[in-house]
């Protein structure tokens, strides 16, 4: 099988594909000065005219780099590969995940993000592989191995990074405790006078790897307390917010960690429509502290998450990319606290 360069790409019928070497000729530079300037190489000097010229001659011909041959060249791509999320995203995670990309763009890395629903583990390992990224950042929807990691490092990535609740042996890890975002949900609480705490357990696909271990941690604190929780199955829908309302009497709650503030605040509209009013009757404490929760009255009492920011991770890939024989390390994020407002 022949190797891809930039004169053998599959080719519409009838249609020249420009070549770097076309733009030489019409900017009056060689080869090597076109790819040094298209490929932002600042090992090497070359006047802002002259690369203004090459620039100017790639526009008017249509002419981009063959990103595979340019691969080849290298012996690595700079190719940031990033399965997709197939779970609920929140304004949060949007936020982080575009200030991600921008950094990794400022750093002259290409991100892909890849369609992962379906696969698992070593699977979704050799997908991603065939791609030849130079780095892999996997936000945790889908597993990632210790097997997973070999084999991705055995296809030329430099890097594997995850960010999720859990440490995988060979990749660089940032570990998001969960637990501790329900432990002091559940501590402030207790400490505002209630005994007897609901805990949202979203019922959409994907949640219960955070979920799972915040629940965890409010029956912690809960449990050293003497004090009760009571898991709250929850879609994220009008109907099954105001269905849990109507029984909330029943259950005899006074106080509730809603998962995050977009489940806090669809479950306070609930409970305020059923006649339950926040917090005298019941306390409600969310997680993410966003704006939107700041603007409703009573204002969202919130868990305050210690989230990498966009351009530390950024930093860490270029440094994991530079560095690919360093070991491999470990950073929890443990830094979660209340910022307490009116609904507790």
């Amino acid at each position: 099988m022949s190797q891809p360069t930039e004169h053998s790409p599959d080719r519409p019928s009838g249609r020249t594909v420009p070549t770097s070497a076309d733009v030489a000729r019409l900017a009056g530079v060689s080869r090597a000065t076109v790819s040094y300037v298209l490929n932002n190489t600042s090992a090497v000097r070359i006047s802002e005219p002259t690369r203004q010229r090459v620039r100017e001659a790639a526009e008017e011909l249509g002419y981009v780099p063959h990103a595979a041959a340019r691969s080849l060249r290298a012996g690595h791509s700079r190719m940031v590969l990033i399965p997709s999320s197939h779970v609920p995203v929140g304004p949060l995670y949007s936020q982080f995940f575009n200030d991600f990309q921008w950094a990794l763009r400022r750093l002259d890395y290409t991100v892909v993000q890849y369609g992962s629903v379906g696969l698992e583990a070593e699977e979704a390992a050799r997908a991603w592989a065939e791609l030849r990224p130079v780095a892999v950042v996997s936000l945790g929807e889908v597993e990632l191995t210790e097997q997973g990691v070999e084999i991705l490092k055995r296809s030329g990535a430099r890097a594997v990074i995850t960010l999720g609740t859990q440490r995988v042996e060979g990749a660089h890890a940032l570990v998001l405790e969960q637990g501790r975002v329900g432990e002091v949900a559940t501590e402030h609480l207790l400490g505002t006078g209630r005994r007897r705490i609901g805990v949202v357990v979203p019922e959409e696909p994907g949640l219960a790897m955070f979920s799972g271990p915040r629940l965890d941690g409010a029956r912690r604190a809960a449990g050293a307390a003497g004090a009760t929780v009571v898991p709250l199955p929850l879609r994220y829908e009008e109907e099954s917010a105001a269905a849990l309302a109507a029984r909330w009497r029943e259950l005899g709650l006074d106080g509730v960690f809603a998962y995050n503030d977009e489940y806090a605040m669809l479950l306070m509209r609930a409970l305020q429509d059923t006649g339950i009013s926040v917090p005298e009757e019941t306390a409600v404490v969310g997680a993410d502290d966003l704006l939107l929760g700041r603007l409703l009255r009573p204002r969202l009492s919130t868990v305050r998450i210690d989230m990498v920011l966009g351009r530390e991770l950024a930093e860490l890939v270029d440094r994991a990319v530079r560095e690919p024989d360093a070991p491999a390390v470990s950073r929890s994020l443990l830094d979660s606290r209340v910022v307490r407002r009116e609904s507790s």
